[in-house]
């Protein structure tokens, strides 16, 4: 038994130095931010991303401080990459509106049938994998429900556990079905922010095709195909061109 303890000691012994290394270096970001040094707290939270950390609050942290660097190319990226972890967060929301008011592209996007947008702000109150474990949590009442009505022998019984049986199934297929789209709607999102002070959107893949557009850096842009080195990108309000791909950064 003192052997078996001791092999598992060692085994657990470098997650839980990763932990603290990771832990460290959050709190010397965090009082970097505090103190001003918006730099050393860019550098410090990317070093806990590099170690495979990934979270809202930590992407977000890094996106207030390179806001605080009037990087808003930077801020807007991991902005929508927090928002994407967590796309109900209120703060993530207002930050990236406060920033996008920042750049030089104010593109206004095609309007939204009511009922997709409804759907969609549903669908963005809670993460993925939140709506995922309510689903399974109703489907284990639904379960419960179930087996009173098959079990009782008490009319009233049977009646309730059938009657909020099936409506908590209900709820549970929706939260699923909920999961379901949050996770591909992310999944899919081939989205990414430019990096590149000012770019004409072309024609075609080939630097000679024609001008269509002018874009600047910080504006998010949805990448619809790809050849060679360019990308066809969409933006908000519908137009549709070719810019080259290392002047895109993937959200």
């Amino acid at each position: 038994m003192r052997i078996l303890i001791y092999i598992i000691s060692f085994l657990t012994l470098p997650v839980g130095l990763f932990a603290s290394e990771q832990q460290i270096y959050i709190h010397k970001a965090n009082r970097m931010y505090g103190n001003g040094s918006f730099t050393e707290s860019v550098d410090l939270y990317k070093k806990v991303i590099a170690l495979g950390n990934e979270s809202p609050d930590l992407y977000y942290n890094l996106g207030n401080s390179y806001f605080k660097l009037n990087d808003y190319s930077n801020a807007i990226l991991w902005y929508e990459r927090a928002k994407r972890l967590d796309p109900g967060n209120e703060d993530i929301e207002f930050n990236l509106k406060v920033t996008n008011n920042k750049i030089a592209d104010q593109i206004e996007p095609l309007p939204e049938l009511f009922y997709k947008r409804w759907f969609r702000s549903l669908v963005n109150l809670f993460p993925s994998d939140t709506w995922a474990r309510m689903g399974i949590i109703l489907f284990i009442l639904a379960l419960a429900s179930g087996s009173l009505y098959l079990l009782s022998r008490v009319l009233i019984l049977r009646k309730f556990g059938f009657w909020v049986g099936a409506f908590i199934l209900l709820f549970s297929i929706i939260t699923i079905l909920f999961s379901w789209n949050s996770y591909t709607t992310v999944k899919n999102a081939n989205e990414a922010i430019i990096f590149t002070p000012t770019i004409t959107i072309k024609s075609s893949p080939d630097e000679k095709s024609v001008d269509l557009f002018v874009l600047h850096e910080g504006t998010k842009v949805q990448i619809k195909d790809q050849i060679g080195s360019w990308y066809e990108i969409r933006i908000a309000n519908g137009s549709v061109g070719w810019i080259p791909a290392n002047t895109l950064e993937k959200i």
